[in-house]
């Protein structure tokens, strides 16, 4: 029997992000709902997660839903060697749905394949992490009225950041020109340029974080270098601090232009752009929760 997951965002038509996003303002507007009463949602997280989890976890309990799951996969019987293969079916015993963050690429796909419940990728390693992308969707039409003909300009870790492939992807139904800013050794990886090529999207590539290459945007992207993407630590050393977005930055942008960044962050934002009217990352992460309901909803046919 096939059951429908959200793995990737190239799972949602563009007619789908625009119906998901209308039913995450309805939420909005009323987020508190007994819709999931009855209903149990699991979160498997084989990875660290704040937002991702607690919003996910709001989510349900403001439609009324129950949640089990776990935060640290070594509390788990993986740690006595139990295949991921076997864990999804059990649990698919117990629950209508099941949220789960993996570090292993794949590992979504793989598990949507054994559940027999559908499953919602929340982060597999650098590759997808599609509700992440829904809220920034969502965010994006709220700031700016619109998705289509925007400036976007993506800094940071473009190469194992998984919001910005999946934004990447999901903006392409919307005409956007990109400007990827990047140091050599965490640029955007060729499959997604040449995914904006076949797509007739433009953009453009700068190394240096400046005035200059970020006044014409709309949306300001900023992600934190990867600490856990890194096998050695001394290549991590040389670019964590490459990109830090102070207030002397921003004086000279669009006055509609908005930051945006998927969060955590480490030193990529001074703190004091937070009281700048341009920052929207804290907005961004309580949109969250009304993208995840509508998500939520709609893969359980509700």
């Amino acid at each position: 029997m096939s059951v429908k997951s959200l793995v990737s965002i190239s799972d949602y038509s563009k007619e789908k992000i625009l119906q998901i996003l209308e039913k995450a303002s309805a939420f909005e507007k009323n987020p508190n709902q007994k819709i999931l009463d009855g209903k149990v949602v699991a979160t498997l997280f084989f990875e660290p997660s704040t937002r991702t989890r607690l919003s996910f976890e709001t989510a349900v309990n403001r439609l009324g839903g129950r949640v089990i799951g776990f935060a640290d996969a070594s509390t788990t019987s993986g740690t006595k060697g139990e295949t991921l293969k076997d864990t999804i079916k059990m649990v698919s015993n117990y629950v209508d749905l099941i949220v789960m963050r993996n570090p292993i690429e794949g590992a979504a796909r793989y598990a949507s394949e054994v559940a027999s419940v559908p499953v919602v990728n929340a982060g597999d390693g650098a590759n997808q992490h599609p509700t992440q992308t829904m809220l920034d969707l969502y965010s994006i039409q709220k700031t700016q009225g619109k998705l289509d003909n925007l400036k976007i300009c993506m800094v940071g870790d473009l190469k194992y950041g998984r919001t910005v492939h999946s934004l990447l992807m999901a903006m392409s139904h919307f005409n956007p020109t990109f400007s990827f800013i990047a140091p050599d050794e965490l640029k955007m990886p060729d499959e997604y340029k040449m995914f904006c090529k076949k797509n007739g999207i433009r953009y453009e590539e700068h190394s240096e974080l400046s005035e200059n290459n970020i006044a014409d945007a709309d949306i300001l992207y900023m992600t934190r270098v990867q600490k856990e993407r890194f096998t050695d630590l001394f290549e991590y050393e040389k670019v964590k601090n490459i990109y830090i977005l102070k207030n002397s930055l921003l004086e000279h942008t669009k006055a509609n232009m908005k930051i945006l960044h998927p969060l955590p962050r480490v030193n990529e934002i001074e703190q004091e752009v937070d009281e700048n009217e341009k920052a929207y990352y804290f907005e961004q992460a309580r949109n969250g929760v009304f993208a995840r309901q509508a998500v939520i909803c709609d893969l359980l046919g509700l």
